[in-house]
């Protein structure tokens, strides 16, 4: 072979690292990969799966999607002629082991190892993830409690998804740390104490901790860009503080059913400017207050608020409600006659006057008596409207109306024995 003439070699020495220079996989970043692989157990790594095809005796950014390396984690990022890992999301393959690794990806965005069967303690190592945007380890056997060292997770974690593992313990105040989240799963765990308050979480408009056995009060606030909030089946207790969803004026669903919740239900409640599902079921809640302006500029399209031990007459202004097309009343101690506004609102036309007419009326399991309103005796099954009126003290609700429960009401001795509280 003949001499080559020095600039000819850098040139080929360039062209080189220039081919190679995206798909080099930064050298922190292969040492990472193989100590999460490795505390995944081998016997949990079936054949097909992502973790399967890992072969380490080549490049991992350089191999992605070919025969080895067919799928877990991305290569984004470029930085200084090398590839750098931006996402790990490993398929639902039923992979087991611990997380306990050096998590030295200091490029990563998405940490995604949802639905599988990995256990331990949520790694404090997750710090060193500081550019890290999404964390989901839903559905896995995690246990123990949430670190208050979560809060020192980077600013730019947009989602933080830790639901239905077997985390215990309380949530940590250390979350309102997290200034740029916007989604929070916790539910499905064994968190307990108190609901702590995270009103420095002003991005965050997903929030869902239902599942659990949060205990104590409801906090007096909630962060303000909320959309949804849901916190049923826990062990909360006490009033719904007047002033809770004053801050959060962007709510649109609220889900406190299957809690031990008691006292009135403020009037705010009906009047919010957003919300628009509205769901307590299963508390002991005993009254219902009237809003300003019988609610008529309310949002509300469904409301629940069977279950409880809510007494008096039926709340008229519900039927008035101009957006109102599911309303659950059952099982409580409701008494009187059903409101003819109720009747009108089931039978009303799509659009009629600008009010949505029911398509779910629910008020069975009351002390309700008298006559069924008129216009409720012209629908029939099939009519596109549920109704239900069993389990009453109604006068006539005979077998013929499909609403009338098979025409079971209560007998006339327990009807008569009731004594009815107004307040």
């Amino acid at each position: 072979m003949g001499y080559l003439p020095s600039s000819f070699l850098l040139i080929i020495v360039f062209i080189e690292l220039c081919f190679h220079g995206s798909s080099i996989t930064h050298w922190e970043d292969v040492q990472a990969l193989k100590q999460f692989r490795n505390g995944v157990n081998s016997n949990s790594v079936g054949p097909g799966s992502c973790l399967a095809s890992w072969d380490f005796s080549v490049d991992p950014c350089d191999s992605l999607s070919g025969e080895k390396f067919t799928c877990g984690f991305r290569c984004d990022a470029v930085v200084s002629g090398v590839s750098r890992i931006t996402e790990l999301t490993l398929d639902r393959a039923g992979y087991s082991g611990s997380l306990a690794s050096s998590w030295n990806l200091p490029y990563l965005q998405t940490l995604d190892l949802t639905s599988n069967y990995f256990t331990g303690s949520i790694p404090g190592a997750f710090s060193r993830l500081t550019r890290l945007q999404r964390l989901s380890l839903s559905g896995n056997l995690l246990n123990g409690s949430i670190p208050d060292s979560v809060g020192s997770l980077p600013n730019s974690l947009e989602e933080l998804l830790l639901d239905n593992n077997n985390l215990q313990g309380p949530i940590p105040r250390s979350l309102n740390g997290l200034k740029n989240l916007k989604r929070l799963e916790l539910q499905g765990n064994r968190l307990s104490g108190e609901f702590p308050e995270l009103t420095q979480l002003s991005q965050l408009y997903f929030l869902d901790a239902s599942n659990n056995a949060i205990s104590g009060d409801l906090p007096s606030t909630f962060p303000s860009n909320l959309i949804e909030l849901a916190l049923r089946n826990n062990s909360l207790q006490g009033n719904i503080p007047a002033n809770l969803l004053n801050n959060s004026v962007y709510l649109q669903v609220l889900d406190l059913s299957y809690n031990n919740l008691t006292g009135s239900l403020p009037p705010d409640l009906f009047t919010h400017p957003s919300l628009e599902q509205l769901t307590l079921a299963y508390n002991q809640f005993r009254w219902v207050l009237i809003p300003a302006n019988w609610g008529q500029n309310s949002e509300l399209i469904a409301v629940d608020l069977s279950n409880n031990d809510i007494h008096g007459f039926l709340p008229g202004f519900l039927g008035w409600m101009p957006k109102l097309s599911a309303l659950s009343l059952e099982n409580n101690k409701f008494s009187g006659m059903i409101p003819t506004q109720y009747a009108l609102k089931a039978v009303a036309e799509e659009g009629q006057g600008g009010v949505a007419p029911f398509e779910r009326l629910l008020l069975g399991g009351n002390y309700l008596f008298g006559l069924i309103p008129g216009p409720l005796l012209q629908l029939r099954s099939g009519s596109g409207v549920t109704i239900r009126l069993g389990d009453n003290c109604l006068y006539e609700c005979p077998e013929s109306f499909y609403f009338c429960g098979g025409g079971i009401q209560k007998s006339l001795m327990e009807c008569k024995a009731f004594t009815p509280v107004i307040p």
